[in-house]
């Protein structure tokens, strides 16, 4: 094989601006580096070699029973007046003995279903090689010296479609992937049909009647088919179609049916594909942006711009490939912590939904990067488990109403993953956590989804049962939240299980309001819940004058920790904010001055900038982009890692950078609008195109030496406050309908 230049190929999308592809001259050696194409559903890591292609093929129901099947959260709410008793009187290891004695039980792990294989059966120099992922079509394509392999996953029709041609192939599917358990039971089988083939692997998981199983259609055009078992060989064709699905089943699954159902499909990879673009491009091309990098660097295969940390063209490719994979990663539900795909059964941490920072934190932009797929994808998951919820408030705290868990693999809802270091069972601020996203999606759209405000009555119930202890000096005074937990910290000198985090004080108060906002109907409940509310204690600011991370004095911070969740007022809530409570602000700015980056862990460097930039910290934010994009965070696939030096595949930064870049150049609350609040002296220029705000309206922004320009599109009239990168603010009278253009003099 001959190695093209490190320059802009001639078939690649101009250079003139923002390239929403990127590309490689060589395939990939590693997963990791595999270019990724997903619907929500299936997944494809694919290696980009026409003679001897892999496409790993996931699905987000392949997770590995463990035991975890079968777990229950633990019966301990007899015991709950007890702790709740010992840790206001400061007794602060109590909460240590709050457990059914269980050890550590992982939610089901996320694995790879199989590879497709793919084996040129010439010899022929494989010169002139090219891999690219087209963003707006979610294709992967790889040509060389006459063969070529197309790759995409449909939105429409819920099946893998790959066409080779120009090639002679041996064609199989193949179970042996990294990790996979050595008991396995595995069949396959091959049969010729009328139009080629048809391939199946059926994987049943050691001792468990649960298995998954994977069909392959192969459709020829023109040559020969014949039987190389446990596949197939392809001689003469003009092309070859594959058309794939994958099904997680217990017992038998009918394969029939399957193949029934991919033959009624199309059987041309065109159609298959216009099919598609509808729901895939339009989602996709909703928002840009273009930070005005220089043309030749926007030519350059991804492994070379991430080289060149600092370039624009870099930040330009990562945004608009973190919009791609997080759409692509989105359906049934959000993005796990590796997103839609692994290469390896041995996922780090499971493969879960981590839900006590990474799945929000991942799913950020949706709103305002007007991606609603991610969001109802979110919202699938949600209320898939809301009965696992209840039976979690109704174990551990034998209340009414809902609790989320820390860790999900999407089967189940329920409390189980926790341990003496890591108390998750405590943690009762997830649900309003997780909620959060769909209440800013209502705000956008303006409307209130029924199956919200359902659940935020649900959360406000168990608060109602839950919140029902004041410190015994003042019992007539403030509400305490006990047990209370602040992912995943202690107090110094304290133990994990504590009282009055912040988080928690944020999160009841939040939950409770917004449950009384969605509920105008029921006047006395929604009073009952702004009452609760009010009991709450404010936060606290330290000697150290940052907001503290425990309300409750002698509960003393320990700063050098990864997660940022005493924050969670500043970000994703607007409850602290340097306009209405400016002086709560500036503890929180000095609590993000103190906070350490711990492990370099990437979800807190990104988490760290999101909160910079609501606290109008450009040097922050261009601090924390520089950590991550100055440590080796990003594969080839520009799909990135959890550590510095590409250390263990995770999507939290691919996922959460898009994000930070819309938070540094424009904000929204139903009643506000911030335009370039964090604008680092990095990006002089740029255009961010088709943003949408929490008050209804689409934004289209440019900015440059030469002043600003802001056009707002408003769905709905309304009266906003109008905040500047100077500090300035100002009303505007929005009308449905009438675009209103704002400029810098008119700021």
């Amino acid at each position: 094989m001959t190695d093209a230049p490190s320059r802009a190929h001639p078939g690649l999308p101009g250079t003139d601006r923002p390239v929403h592809a990127t590309h490689e001259y060589r395939p990939a050696d590693r997963w990791e580096d595999a270019f990724l194409s997903g619907n929500g559903r299936h997944g494809t890591l694919t290696f980009g070699d026409p003679y001897d292609d892999r496409v790993v093929v996931t699905h987000h129901t392949l997770v590995r029973p463990n035991g975890a099947e079968h777990a229950r959260p633990p019966e301990l709410a007899a015991e709950l007046p007890s702790l709740q008793d010992k840790l206001l009187a400061g007794e602060w290891e109590a909460a240590e003995s709050f457990t059914d004695h269980r050890p550590l039980q992982w939610v089901q792990p996320f694995h790879p279903a199989f590879q497709i294989r793919l084996r040129a059966t010439s010899d022929e120099p494989r010169a002139h090689h090219l891999r690219t992922v087209d963003f707006t079509t979610g294709e992967a394509t790889a040509t060389c010296a006459g063969g070529t392999s197309r790759v995409f996953v449909s939105r429409a029709d819920d099946v893998i479609v790959q066409q080779v041609t120009g090639l002679d192939l041996d064609i199989w599917l193949d179970h042996r992937l990294p990790g996979a358990p050595v008991g396995l039971a595995v069949g396959q089988g091959s049969v010729l049909t009328p139009d080629g083939a048809l391939l199946t692997l059926r994987a049943r998981y050691p001792d468990s009647d649960r298995a998954y199983t994977g069909v392959t259609l192969v459709v020829v055009t023109g040559g020969r088919t014949r039987i190389t078992h446990p596949g197939v060989r392809v001689t003469g064709a003009q092309s070859v179609l594959l058309l794939t699905r994958v099904r997680r089943h217990t017992g038998e699954l009918g394969v029939t049916g399957e193949q029934r159902a991919l033959g009624e499909l199309p059987q041309l990879y065109d159609e298959l594909l216009a099919r598609h673009l509808p729901l895939h491009r339009t989602a996709y091309q909703r928002v840009t942006l273009d930070l005005h990098a220089e043309p030749d660097e926007r030519g350059l295969p991804g492994s070379e711009l991430l080289e060149r940390p600092r370039s624009r063209a870099l930040l330009e490719r990562l945004f608009a490939a973190g919009r791609y994979h997080l759409l692509s990663s989105s359906g049934l539900n959000p993005p796990r912590l590796p997103g839609l795909w692994t290469g390896d059964w041995g996922t780090a941490w499971s493969g879960a939904f981590t839900n006590d920072a990474n799945v929000n934190l991942q799913t950020a932009s949706a709103a305002a990067a007007a991606l609603p797929e991610v969001t109802d994808a979110l919202a699938s998951l949600i209320h898939r488990q809301l009965d696992d919820w209840r039976e979690n408030a109704r174990a551990v705290f034998g209340a009414r109403g809902a609790v989320a868990p820390a860790h999900s693999d999407g089967e189940s809802g329920l409390t189980y993953h926790f341990s003496r270091e890591y108390p998750l069972h405590l943690w009762t601020a997830g649900a309003d956590w997780l909620l959060k996203p769909l209440v800013d999606h209502d705000e956008t759209r303006g409307g209130r989804d029924p199956r919200t405000a359902a659940a935020l009555a649900e959360v406000a119930r168990f608060y109602e049962d839950f919140l029902t202890r004041t410190d015994p000096d003042d019992p007539e005074g403030p509400l305490v939240v006990v047990p209370s937990y602040s992912p995943e910290n202690r107090p110094t000198g304290g133990s994990w299980g504590a009282v009055n985090a912040a988080m928690d004080l944020s999160a009841a108060r939040h939950a409770l309001l917004t449950a009384a906002a969605y509920h105008p109907d029921d006047p006395e409940r929604a009073g009952r819940w702004r009452a609760l509310a009010d009991r709450l204690p404010p936060h606290r600011i330290n000697a150290d004058g940052a907001l503290a991370e425990w309300a409750r004095p002698g509960l003393d911070d320990t700063y050098d920790h990864r997660h940022l969740s005493h924050l969670y007022g500043v970000w994703p809530l607007d409850e602290i904010n340097p306009y209405d409570t400016p002086e709560q602000a500036a503890a929180a700015r000095r609590a993000l001055e103190l906070r350490g980056a711990e492990n370099d862990s990437a979800h807190g460097h990104l988490h760290h900038a999101l909160i910079a930039a609501r606290l109008r910290d450009g040097g922050r934010v261009a601090h924390a982009l520089g950590e991550v994009l100055d440590g080796d965070f990003f594969h080839a696939s520009l799909m990135s890692a959890h550590y510095p030096r590409r250390d263990v595949y995770n999507a939290d930064a691919a996922h959460t950078l898009p994000a930070v870049l819309i938070e540094m150049l424009v904000q929204s609350t139903p009643d506000r609008l911030v335009l370039l609040p964090a604008l680092p002296p990095a990006f002089p220029s740029g255009e961010l195109r088709g943003v949408r705000t929490r008050f209804g309206a689409e934004l289209d922004l440019s900015w440059g030496p030469g002043g600003s320009r802001a056009v707002l599109r408003p769905r709905r009239g309304h009266r906003i406050e109008v905040r500047t990168s100077s500090g300035g603010a100002s009303p505007l009278d929005l009308v449905a309908g009438e675009d209103h253009v704002l400029t810098s003099g008119t700021w």
